[in-house]
């Protein structure tokens, strides 16, 4: 379908609808929300819903913080699949068609827009549940359409609206074009990486280990140094390290939510503070680490990490472990380096400062 064609199929759901549930996927909200789709239902004087699907996928932390952070637009985390919170949904559906009740509306049309692939289907069917019906006894109803029973005055449109995907860029993020065949992949992948900040950019501490950049093209550099994706002469090839960086993500080898995250190995970024002023006084060794600053790290069940590049080397700071080996590999993985000195603390529960490099 064209792209002319396509946003028109939206923007008729939309005024079919009265109230609209965007849904988007929870992994990734900034690239699967649209502002245009928002625009338009706020524009028709509609009520919107965001349904974050896949939500068994991210840590609830994270998901009840994105909820704190966008208080504009009433959001709702569910996951379709797995029958989670779709209990949610429907009571905040009801609360929306309740103003409509009060004006005296007798029927309230519920339709759902979104990318390809978000979910939007899946909602649908579970939300049919045990009430689903024929096509719907409405005068001048589109034939072919049916309308699924909610409660005896909400309906919902079982055909979504598919937002049209606007710009190759995108797409070829979206796995809609192989990454092997783009003949200029730096543009995706400094769109993606950008994304990624806004989003969560642990993510790339996480898998690369990256931690001082001022742009989107250094760490594009710097992936591409960690991989080995060099010219000759030792320069970093730019376009094989954009093609690498958009098949991890197009495979879901890379996610903004790593192993550790799947695990529900959750922790609390800290010490921020203690290592700013060990880079003030370049303290490279975890003894005098520990003497100087040891009263001020705290020790107890929850899992606290830091780390910061100092000297052209990685300090890194975690507590909340059973063992110091625990804590050590912890670092080494979230770092993606190998501790060279270490000095471990506390009691019953573990705590160590290590040098990475």
């Amino acid at each position: 379908m064209k792209q002319k064609k396509a946003w028109r199929v939206v923007n008729d759901a939309i005024r079919e609808g009265d109230i609209i549930l965007e849904v988007v996927d929870a992994r990734d909200p900034i690239g699967t929300r649209n502002l245009k789709v928002e625009k338009i239902a706020q524009k028709e004087g509609k009520k919107l819903l965001i349904v974050m699907n896949k939500a068994d996928l991210v840590p609830k932390k994270w998901a009840e913080e994105y909820k704190q952070k966008n208080k504009d637009i009433p959001i709702v985390f569910i996951s379709a699949r797995e029958r989670k919170g779709t209990g949610i949904l429907r009571e905040e559906i009801k609360k929306l068609a309740k103003e409509f009740f009060e004006q005296g509306k007798d029927k309230v049309k519920v339709v759902l827009v979104g990318y390809p692939n978000v979910g939007k289907s899946t909602i649908i069917n579970v939300l049919k549940g045990k009430h689903a019906v024929g096509t719907a006894p409405i005068p001048g109803y589109t034939k072919g359409k049916q309308l699924i029973r909610l409660s005896k005055k909400i309906w919902v449109v079982d055909s979504p609206g598919v937002v049209p995907i606007d710009d190759f860029e995108e797409l070829v993020i979206r796995g809609g074009f192989p990454a092997d065949k783009i003949e200029d992949p730096v543009k995706p992948a400094l769109k993606l990486i950008k994304r990624l900040l806004e989003t969560r950019k642990e993510a790339i501490i996480e898998k690369y280990g990256i931690i001082d950049f001022e742009n989107e093209e250094q760490i594009l550099k710097a992936i591409g140094e960690k991989k080995g994706l060099l010219k000759k002469g030792g320069k970093v090839n730019l376009e094989e390290t954009a093609r690498y960086l958009l098949r991890e993500w197009q495979t879901g080898k890379f996610t903004l939510f790593g192993k550790e995250e799947k695990k529900n190995e959750e922790f609390i970024w800290d010490f921020e503070s203690i290592l700013n002023d060990i880079e003030k006084e370049s303290l490279i060794d975890p003894r005098r680490i520990l003497w100087k600053y040891g009263d001020k790290l705290i020790v107890d069940r929850e899992k606290r990490v830091g780390f910061k590049e100092i000297e052209g080397m990685i300090i890194g700071i975690a507590t909340g472990f059973k063992k110091c080996d625990s804590a050590l590999n912890f670092l080494e993985k979230l770092t993606n380096k190998k501790v060279i000195a270490s000095e471990c603390f506390g009691g019953k529960w573990k705590g160590v400062i290590a040098i990475l490099e």
